[in-house]
């Protein structure tokens, strides 16, 4: 899949992983959709980008704008070619506290619905984009990439609705494959380890200076440009499907 001309749909594109892939797109001749909350920079981010940018602003978690923004995309480009989940939350907290409290229901329940839910239902509408567009020369017609983590292979104490929740995405990578194979849809899962995004926002120097400390090779946070150039690669490599690729500079938590 050359990235040139290619049109990216991208949630959580406002900030973090999401905008580093978005910017990639549109620097290396791509245009891009980008989804995310309202309350979000997607609308600046777009001016930025200029024409080969468009804003649409979405809540994954419910079906109505997630379906409505996707057929927007799709619409105002005339075609989508590669669909990138980097929309999520990661809310932290233990089944049962120190003070006893039971881990919140709607808590669980929210954070499944936008990391699960939400990224299954964009790919859904995405794909079936995708399955109108021409077959390429191996009968390529798009690809999905899929932001999981590090924490649904070694989740840590407080995260098990967000490790429950990437997990589950590192499970659907092969079956999605399978399913979208007789389309010539591909899909790509990433784990990514400690980036420097908005999730560290707050986090003070010596707690980044340790959290760079767990990385084997190269003593940095992740970038959102690593992230970007990963994707990249999956686009170019049309031999890449069904895997699920670790992102975190040999980290083990």
């Amino acid at each position: 899949m050359r990235i040139e001309g290619a049109v990216g749909l991208v949630t959580g594109g406002a900030s973090g992983l999401g905008a580093g892939t978005a910017r990639m797109l549109v620097e290396r001749g791509g245009r891009v959709g980008i989804l995310d909350l309202p309350s979000s920079a997607g609308a600046a981010l777009a001016d930025e980008l200029g024409d080969a940018a468009v804003f649409c602003p979405v809540d994954v978690a419910l079906a109505d704008q997630v379906e409505r923004s996707v057929v927007s995309v799709a619409e105002h480009f005339g075609r989508i070619d590669v669909c990138v989940n980097a929309a999520g939350i990661s809310p932290a907290a233990r089944v049962l506290s120190r003070k006893g409290e039971l881990h919140p229901l709607d808590m669980f329940r929210r954070t499944v619905d936008i990391n699960l839910v939400g990224a299954f239902d964009v790919l859904r509408h995405a794909v079936a984009a995708m399955s109108r567009n021409d077959p390429g020369p191996d009968g390529g017609r798009g690809l999905v990439v899929n932001v999981s983590s590090a924490a649904a292979l070694e989740g840590q104490a407080g995260q098990a609705a967000y490790s429950a929740s990437k997990g589950a995405l590192v499970a659907l990578t092969l079956p999605l494959a399978r399913d979208l194979a007789i389309w010539g849809i591909r899909v790509m899962t990433v784990c990514p380890g400690i980036m420097d995004t908005g999730m560290l926002a707050g986090v003070d120097e010596k707690r980044r200076a340790a959290l760079t400390d767990l990385h084997v090779f190269p003593k940095r946070l992740g970038r959102p440009s690593d992230f970007a150039a990963l994707v990249a690669s999956f686009m170019e490599n049309e031999l890449l499907n069904g895997e699920v690729v670790r992102l975190d500079a040999a980290t083990r938590l």
